[in-house]
C-alpha cells in the first residue's frame, strides 16, 4: 500500500491557497467560453474544500477516484437490467467525480502525473463497463443490432481520449506543468462530460438507443476537432 507523504499544517494550508486562486484564474478565463464548465468547476472546488475540511486532509483524489468507478460500475449494471432511472441517477451521482478528483488533488497539493494516469485509467475503464451495459440492455430490449451502436459508441469514446492523449505526448517536451498539459486539447463537442450528459438523458427518457446513436456520431465529430487543434499546434 503507497503510503502519503508527510506535509506541514502550514505548506498544507499554503499549497491550498495557491491551489484556490489558480482554479478561480482559469475560471475567469474560460468564463466567455464555457459558462456551464465554469460554473461547474466552481461547485466542484467548492465541494472539494467541504470533502477536505470533512476529511482533514485524508480523503484523497484517489479514494475519490475508486468511488466513481464504484458507483459507475453500479449504475452500468441498473442499466443492464432495465434500471434506467436509477442507472442515470447514479451516472449523474458520479458525474462530479471526474472533476472532483482532479480539484481535491490540486486543493491538497497532491497533484501528481501518477495521479493523472490513474484518473485517465479509471475513466476509460468506467466508460467501457457503462457501455457493455448498455450494448446488453440493447440486445435485450432493443431492434436488431442496437447493440452495435453501442460497440461504435464506445469506440468513438474511446478514440476520442486517445486522440488528446497523443496530442499531449507531442508536445510534452514544452515547458507545461501536468494539469496545464491536461486541460490543453479539451475542445469539442463530445468531452467525456458531455458524453455523460447525453446518456443520462437517454436514460431518464427512455430513449437509450437514440442516446448511444449521438455519442457515437459526435464523438466522431470530436475526434476530428481535436485532431485539426492538435495538428495546428505540432
Amino acid at each position: 500500500m503507497r503510503e502519503t507523504p508527510e506535509i506541514s499544517v502550514s505548506d498544507y494550508a499554503q499549497a491550498r491557497s495557491v491551489a484556490i486562486q489558480d482554479v478561480a484564474m482559469e475560471f475567469t478565463r474560460n468564463a466567455m467560453n464555457d459558462r456551464g464548465t465554469t460554473r461547474m468547476r466552481r461547485v466542484i472546488l467548492r465541494l472539494a474544500v467541504v470533502i477536505d475540511r470533512i476529511g482533514r486532509g485524508r480523503i484523497t483524489a484517489n479514494t475519490v477516484t475508486a468511488a466513481g468507478v464504484g458507483i459507475q460500475a453500479l449504475a452500468a449494471g441498473l442499466v443492464a437490467l432495465g434500471h434506467l432511472l436509477p442507472g442515470a441517477l447514479l451516472l449523474a451521482v458520479s458525474l462530479p467525480a471526474d472533476l472532483l478528483d482532479g480539484e481535491l488533488a490540486r486543493l491538497q497539493g497532491r497533484a501528481s502525473a501518477r495521479g493523472m494516469l490513474l484518473d485517465a485509467t479509471a475513466d476509460r475503464v468506467s466508460e467501457v463497463v457503462l457501455f457493455c451495459g448498455i450494448a446488453y440492455h440493447l440486445t435485450m430490449t432493443g431492434p436488431r443490432g442496437a447493440a452495435v451502436w453501442a460497440v461504435a459508441a464506445c469506440g468513438a469514446a474511446l478514440c476520442v481520449s486517445y486522440v488528446k492523449a497523443k496530442g499531449e505526448a507531442a508536445i510534452a517536451t514544452r515547458e507545461m506543468t501536468h494539469d496545464a498539459l491536461n486541460r490543453i486539447f479539451q475542445m469539442g463537442l463530445a468531452p467525456l462530460t458531455n458524453r455523460k450528459r447525453i446518456l443520462i438523458l437517454g436514460l431518464v427518457v427512455d430513449q437509450l438507443l437514440l442516446a448511444t446513436i449521438a455519442v457515437a456520431l459526435l464523438s466522431s465529430i470530436t475526434i476530428g476537432q481535436r485532431w485539426v487543434a492538435i495538428s495546428q499546434r505540432l
